[in-house]
């Protein structure tokens, strides 16, 4: 009988006590069922190194040509999905625009939506570019709208130089915690915002030119990147959590399936570009640098070719995506085209000089360098010589560099494997003539006459 008191007492005293403790007992802090604003953010932020990291972007750009499997560099009729975008780091960002319980514990509120749309913006930007129209003003909806309309390249790019614009506008004073990219400096974020226009105002040259040069001109003058320390670069680091995709498939998957194209190497081993070392590694049969013809198939192999250079394929190696070379490419093709004011020579000169020191850490070896024949400025071939140090200079962003190749046509060193010419855009996923079919066939047949073709033409490569 006493048992039973006491067995009954205990449990009138658990079921009364529960109501003492808080309504978050069973809430972990450390695993918040919510995520903040600026973790959102920085999620997005860890997809940035992949516009780059691809074997794909640097066949279209020619920089590497395959040692053991030839089949991508050949340019076969295939799709490529943009899926992973949409569903990863945009809607992440969307999520910030949209939510109405944003703290300022992470800094002020207006900042961190000011990131969202400067990273919504560049994602964007990347994405029409490599694909043409797609879906924009009603994508990132959930379950509001699954087949969204695709908006034209036209009405994207305008849209995201206002988008941009108003993206500076809102900053505030205060920097934000947890930003990965900027470490929450918000004048480097504000110039980062107005190189994109910049250098989205550079690809509309040929298209609308009167267009292009009123837009490159309020981004310079809203203020650009000033020097390599405005770059927008992401740092990976020695852990296999936040590791290089080239260490991974290099040094994990012993896959060295990549060399130098022989176009690449023969350009700087020409003039002893500082860059090469680099870039990639002398071949180990010969201890030269010998670079790999271009969708070559039978002559192929790791022995007699320079791979990924040591550097290149580091575990903790940077991929940079907007630097200040690219700033000064631009100036100095903006100056050629009479946008502008200043001297060619002077932002060619300091566009290679930035590369340089970007690349190798040091500026010592440019004077030499820049003496050099067929490296010193020649105002009788100021846009062939931008073009081609400004190809060397985007190594290993090989979709940036394809997107100036396909909009100037410079430099005029691309190869034919097997007689195809290098892409004009990628071609949208296959699923989408199934889960978004009648938009995505309005797209298909307003800009390539039904055809989703790769060698279609996007509204600004006319």
């Amino acid at each position: 009988m006493k048992k039973l008191y006491i067995t009954i007492l205990f449990g009138v005293t658990v079921l009364t006590g529960c109501n003492n403790f808080d309504e978050d007992i069973n809430t972990t802090t450390n695993d918040p069922s919510q995520a903040s604003g600026m973790q959102l953010i920085s999620q997005a932020e860890l997809w940035l190194p992949g516009l780059s990291s691809s074997p794909q972007g640097e066949f279209m750009a020619q920089y590497l040509a395959e040692t053991q499997y030839v089949g991508l560099s050949l340019y076969p009729q295939q799709s490529t999905s943009f899926y992973s975008w949409y569903q990863g780091p945009l809607a992440d960002l969307q999520a910030v625009l949209n939510a109405d319980d944003l703290t300022a514990n992470e800094g002020p509120i207006e900042n961190q939506l000011a990131v969202a749309k400067i990273l919504k913006a560049y994602y964007f930007w990347n994405i029409t570019d490599r694909w043409g129209d797609v879906p924009y003003s009603e994508a990132l909806q959930g379950v509001d709208d699954f087949t969204p309309a695709y908006d034209t390249q036209e009405s994207i790019y305008t849209d995201l130089f206002a988008e941009l614009k108003e993206a500076s506008d809102m900053m505030v004073s205060g920097n934000l915690s947890n930003d990965i990219v900027y470490d929450g400096d918000m004048g480097k974020w504000e110039r980062f915002a107005n190189t994109i226009r910049m250098m989205m105002a550079l690809r509309l040259s040929e298209v609308n030119p009167a267009t292009a040069e009123a837009e490159f001109n309020n981004a310079v003058n809203d203020g650009v990147f000033i020097s390599n320390d405005d770059n927008l670069f992401f740092q990976h680091l020695a852990d296999a959590n936040n590791q290089n995709y080239w260490y991974d498939q290099v040094e994990n998957d012993n896959r060295e399936w990549w060399a130098l194209t022989e176009s690449l190497v023969s350009v700087m081993k020409l003039v002893d570009d500082p860059r090469l070392p680099i870039y990639g590694n002398p071949a180990r049969d010969s201890d030269e640098y010998v670079g790999l013809l271009f969708g070559e198939e039978d002559n192929i192999g790791t022995e007699e070719y320079s791979l990924l250079g040591d550097a290149i394929y580091a575990q903790d190696a940077p991929v940079y995506l907007l630097t200040y070379a690219q700033v000064q490419f631009a100036m100095a093709e903006a100056s050629e085209r009479g946008w502008i004011t200043g001297d060619t020579e002077t932002y060619y000169n300091q566009a290679i000089e930035s590369s340089i020191e970007q690349w190798t850490g040091s500026t010592e070896e440019v004077t030499d360098f820049m003496a050099q024949p067929e490296v010193a400025f020649d105002p009788a071939n100021a846009m062939e010589q931008i073009a081609t140090q400004r190809w060397v200079h985007l190594y290993m962003f090989g979709y940036e560099a394809w997107a100036e190749w396909r909009r100037t046509g410079l430099p005029d060193i691309m190869v034919k494997p097997n007689g195809v010419n290098v892409p004009t855009r990628l071609a949208y996923p296959d699923n989408e003539a199934f889960n978004n079919e009648t938009n995505y066939r309005d797209a298909v047949q307003r800009q390539f006459g039904g055809e989703d073709s790769i060698y279609g033409t996007l509204w600004w490569d006319e």
